[in-house]
């Protein structure tokens, strides 16, 4: 019988490491976290220190009893969860239930699944650095203050169920301001004016830009007259059409000829990008694949735990997913010099060294890379799946790129003049890529949404050189409102403002989703909800030190004293509860008024003013004079949503023989199916997403909605970990499967979804 116990927070994980070790280790998992505060009640007593009040959670109590039974049947437990704070703390809380000395127990870590990594740390084990668990305990303890404390503020001031968090509610403020300044926007007028230019059968363009050595802004039509009076003595016909923007575009057709005045040739370096952390990591995944930042850690967790290579060997194919630090260790420097003077030649190679320059970043962790770079991504192919293959191919390829050489780009510019205009400067700009270097292999994306112009290739042509040009071309424009945030460009935000850290980046922006703050617009963008300008109003007043950005990066700086033992965590919660969030609190109690939405109309059947109201069910009209007057009514979208649902669904059978049409109900959480014989006949239905109906009408197609071996009826249910088929009455009746890859791919064709 196995002596050792390795305790892991993930059965996946688990399976992959028990692999690598020897037959007198037995691997089990914790199922992540098994103990935590409670859910009814603060669970820290101010009063005596901030000490919290920890208790196994329900669904673990069987898991524990489990632990339990095989620690006292295997005399060496070993405490292999994941290395950073908040899976330090998970170790931590398994050393209490078990009865383990968390000074004492053997503690190993590794940033990589791979059978050297396992081994090297077997025989260089740690113990539980206490340090780290009080940095997380202090996250834990200050975002539940702010949630137990706050919440039920906005609940009597505005409505019930809302919730206010420390790192949530300041990443709706920034959405929030973003669309602030979106809606303020006043565009600006501009206008260009360029000559048609060709030398050696080569077309360009020439822009003005200078008046006697000064930028000349063109800002209106009136502008551009005037400028025509200068270079022409009668100016011609101008012909008017609209550009594919809907912009007003004038074409002078008139020869007016150019003097090629000065030419200036230089090479421009291009530097490739540090290996990924997370962060960026999921800023470029968003970028390149359209994959939200929930569903990229999903896949990196799955990379990084386990993937099966067939012939029963599974093994980690990247490194720690969760890190700030743009390290790569030496073993992986040699590994990307091997490769790259294998497959591009020596000349391509340029060893770099990267320094994290965020503070508190952990360098003794690395970026996120291959654990092995011979695992080239096309001996992957068959193996993984589509999503996961980008991802893996998109960190092999950066990790391999960062230590290639700079690629030259030759940048040149045309200064032009019209002959006998010699105060005036028109600029053509052009870029050769003379060396491609990194660029062979990976080009970075950017956040601009801005369309790319296109390169110029310019002849070659020497100084002095006249060239007629037949067309001058004017074109308006105006100025663009800010960008709303996409997942990719609130995580680049996130992160310069020290709000959160790079675990908590997915968890912050589902949260804000989830609780109906934030909604995606057209796929990518996220847009405040009607809700998230009034919460994100009251917080601004009534806490405003907790909003203030700069209170949450000094927070995030404390957190890393924390861990370094420079502060003690009871003092710095100590200084936020007294110093802070109790006198807010207070302040906001007693004196902010509950918030009201009129209308702007009055109650029918009392005449006093009709108001907004929430409850969990949506948005409804009520009188302002209840409970007095009941009187309420639906605004006009959830008539018009209404309305919807019932062309959609009512006047057909119900489901299974039920008795009855089926028809639209509302109830207090908002709209539901039911028999045309309700309440007589008790069956009701979920309305579900367009997207879940898609995906049974797959499942129905493909004959899988029934278990082929029992011919029991299957559903589609949910879980933590995502969508799977079980029988009806499942866990009673033990039937459940993944659905299968296929399905999913041919969801997304019909669906266009690019986020599971």
């Amino acid at each position: 019988m196995a002596k050792n116990l390795v305790i892991v927070e993930s059965p996946a994980k688990g399976k992959t490491i028990e692999k690598f070790l020897w037959s007198d280790f037995k691997v089990v998992a914790s199922m992540w976290h098994i103990r935590d505060l409670p859910e009814k009640t603060l669970g820290i007593d101010i009063e005596n220190g901030f000490i919290p009040e920890y208790g196994i959670t329900e669904e673990k109590k069987k898991t524990v009893d489990g632990l339990l039974k095989l620690a006292k049947t295997h005399p060496s437990i070993w405490i292999a969860t994941d290395e950073d704070r908040e899976w330090e703390a998970i170790g931590w809380h398994l050393c209490h239930i078990l009865w383990l000395d968390p000074e004492n127990v053997r503690r190993i870590v590794f940033h990589e699944i791979t059978k050297e990594a396992i081994t090297h740390s077997i025989k260089n084990p740690r113990n539980i650095d206490v340090k780290l668990v009080d940095a997380q305990q202090a996250r834990r303890l200050l975002d539940r203050l702010v949630w137990y404390k706050v919440s039920p503020i906005l609940w009597k001031k505005i409505r019930k169920w809302l919730s206010a968090w420390r790192v949530q509610s300041v990443a709706v403020k920034l959405i929030v301001e973003k669309e602030r300044e979106i809606k303020n926007f006043k565009p600006e007028e501009a206008w260009k004016i360029f000559a048609e230019l060709e030398y050696n059968k080569i077309k360009f363009k020439t822009l003005f830009t200078k008046l006697d050595g000064k930028n000349k802004n063109l800002k209106s039509r009136e502008d551009i007259q005037k400028f025509l009076h200068i270079l022409f003595q009668n100016i011609p016909e101008i012909k008017e059409t609209k550009n594919k923007q809907g912009y007003t575009e004038l074409t002078i057709s008139q020869t007016l000829n150019f003097v090629l005045s000065s030419v200036d040739t230089k090479d421009s370096k291009r530097s490739p990008g540090a290996p990924f952390t997370t962060s960026t990591l999921q800023q470029e995944a968003s970028r390149k694949f359209g994959f939200g930042v929930k569903q990229t850690m999903m896949i990196a967790q799955k990379l990084y735990e386990w993937v099966d290579l067939g012939n029963g060997e599974r093994t980690g194919l990247i490194t720690y997913m969760r890190t700030d630090s743009v390290n790569l260790s030496e073993n992986a420097l040699g590994q990307a010099g091997k490769l790259i003077e294998e497959k591009f030649g020596k000349n391509y190679l340029k060893i770099r060294k990267y320094k994290t320059k965020a503070a508190g970043a952990q360098e003794a962790h690395e970026a996120i890379r291959p654990t092995y770079l011979s695992t080239t991504p096309e001996s992957l192919a068959s193996i993984l799946d589509p999503q996961a293959l980008k991802l893996y191919t998109l960190i092999w390829k950066r990790t391999l790129a960062s230590q290639m050489e700079d690629a030259i780009v030759e940048v040149t510019t045309f200064n032009f003049s019209p002959e006998h205009k010699s105060n005036q400067e028109w600029i053509t700009k052009g870029e050769v890529l003379k060396f491609d270097w990194f660029m062979k292999l990976y080009v970075e994306s950017s956040d601009d949404e801005a369309e790319d112009e296109e390169s110029t290739v310019l002849p070659s042509i020497d100084v002095g050189t006249l060239i007629p040009s037949k067309n001058l071309i004017s074109t308006q424009s105006f100025s663009r409102p800010p960008a709303r945030y996409t997942e990719a460009s609130l995580v680049k935000k996130l992160e310069s403002e020290w709000i959160g850290r790079p675990s908590t980046y997915a968890p912050t922006i589902s949260t804000i989703i989830d609780r109906g703050y934030v909604e995606k617009v057209e796929k990518k963008y996220l847009s405040p909800t009607e809700i998230a300008f009034i919460v994100n109003d009251f917080l601004e007043e009534y806490f405003k030190e907790m909003m203030d950005y700069k209170f949450t990066k000094n927070v995030e700086e404390e957190f890393d004293e924390i861990a370094e033992w420079k502060l003690k965590y009871d003092k710095m919660l100590e200084k936020f509860w007294v110093g802070t969030l109790k006198k807010d609190i207070e302040n906001a109690g007693e004196n902010a008024e509950k918030v009201i939405e009129k209308v702007g109309k009055a109650c029918p059947k009392c005449s006093q003013d009709l108001i907004y109201r929430f409850s969990k069910a949506g948005k409804f009209i009520g009188c302002s004079g209840y409970p007095e007057c009941d009187y309420i009514e639906q605004p006009q979208e959830e008539v018009d949503r209404l309305a919807g649902l019932r062309a959609k669904y009512e006047g057909k059978p119900c489901p299974d023989g039920i008795e009855g049409t089926i028809v639209v109900k509302t109830g207090r959480f908002g709209p539901f199916l039911a028999s045309s014989e309700y309440p007589r006949v008790k069956w009701i239905g979920k309305i579900v997403s367009e997207k879940d109906e898609v995906l049974e009408q797959i499942l129905r197609e493909k004959w899988l909605l029934v278990d082929a071996e029992s011919g029991e009826k299957l559903v589609v249910k949910n879980s933590k970990r995502g969508q799977f088929l079980a029988a009806k009455n499942y866990p009673a009746v033990k039937i459940a499967k993944n659905i299968p890859k296929d399905v999913w791919d041919e969801l997304k064709k019909r669906t266009e979804i690019t986020e599971e």
